[in-house]
């Protein structure tokens, strides 16, 4: 690791400038908050910054709070904190299935909401230093070589799939995302905050460089609201999702009068298929409705050479994750 300045300002007003007067300076720097996946970064030389801005001293920022019939949560917060808070819990369940299902304990007590959100990929080409797309080159690598666990969805000229638990869930519950930079704070639907390769292969989200996500507020939920979030992983060691779906329901009795269902470690983006929200919303769903539902999310799948698999792996995760949320008393 190259060695670095470590600032710790006292708001996030702050850390900005900080960013800003760095930069002015002609020199380079990161914003962390838990810092499990920048330090990460950091050792492996993936970014080499010369000042680096955490946001651990800020106050107020890991906080969970009732705002306008719905909940304010702060970036800071830890995944195993709010895995475990009682509002999120009730209200929200997808979030805090999604929270707990993030990597190790021992991560989960260090890193942040919006740290999870933000994380870099993790195709291997990139994190072992290729100069790809996301490593400062032109090229995928992943596209005619290992892509065992890459998009079936939305790739190119990138195929890479973004790596994060808690985006899925917050992209569902339709969240929007409090952003602060230089002009103070900005609001994003987080459904708007991440992009395709195709608008831009080097970055996944629409973070400018001076500019750190804040906090998320999730709406009220709505009568009738059922949620949750599966995931499967290759193997219990490897942290991320192979495939996931984080799926809410608003069910009037055994009808189904709303629905968000979001795919996880599928495209570069959570992917939101909206196909099949309009298949279930007037219906009960019965083992058949669920298994047209799992057909119509892999409509449209462009798999690679080695990961063809995530097709049916996808389509039955759709099929039995409604199953069990239809049969799901509250």
């Amino acid at each position: 690791m190259r060695s670095f300045t470590n600032a710790s300002p006292r708001d996030v007003k702050q850390a900005v400038a900080l960013v800003q007067q760095t930069r002015r300076a002609g020199k380079s720097a990161a914003i962390a908050g838990g810092g499990s996946d920048v330090l990460g970064m950091m050792k492996d030389r993936l970014i080499t910054p010369d000042v680096l801005v955490s946001l651990k001293a800020v106050r107020g920022l890991d906080q969970v709070r009732a705002e306008n019939g719905g909940v304010s949560i702060g970036g800071l917060i830890t995944l195993d904190a709010l895995s475990r808070d009682a509002m999120v819990r009730k209200q929200y369940a997808v979030l805090a299935e999604a929270a707990a299902d993030v990597a190790t304990p021992q991560i989960r007590n260090v890193a942040t909401l919006a740290g999870n959100v933000c994380q870099r990929p993790w195709c291997w080409y990139y994190r072992n230093g290729f100069k790809c797309f996301k490593n400062g080159g032109n090229t995928c690598y992943s596209a005619s070589g290992e892509n065992q666990f890459h998009a079936i969805f939305g790739g190119g000229p990138s195929y890479i799939v973004h790596p994060s638990d808690t985006a899925v869930a917050l992209v569902a519950l339709d969240a929007k995302f409090r952003i602060t930079g230089p002009s103070g704070d900005r609001t994003v639907a987080a459904a708007d905050f991440f992009t395709l390769p195709s608008t831009n292969a080097a970055r996944e989200n629409v973070l400018a460089e001076d500019e750190a996500l804040t906090g998320v507020l999730l709406p009220p939920p709505p009568p009738g609201i059922r949620s949750t979030y599966h995931k499967i992983m290759d193997r219990e060691a490897w942290t991320h999702a192979v495939v996931s779906a984080a799926i809410v329901l608003q069910m009037e009795k055994d009808v189904c009068r709303n629905a968000r269902v979001v795919l996880g470690g599928v495209a570069p983006i959570p992917w939101r298929v909206p196909a099949v929200e309009k298949l279930l919303v007037g219906k009960t769903i019965t083992p058949d409705v669920a298994e047209q539902a799992g057909r119509s999310a892999v409509a449209g799948a462009r798999p690679l050479a080695k990961n063809g698999y995530k097709v049916p792996l996808t389509e039955a995760m759709v099929r039995r994750t409604l199953v069990e949320l239809a049969t799901r008393s509250t």
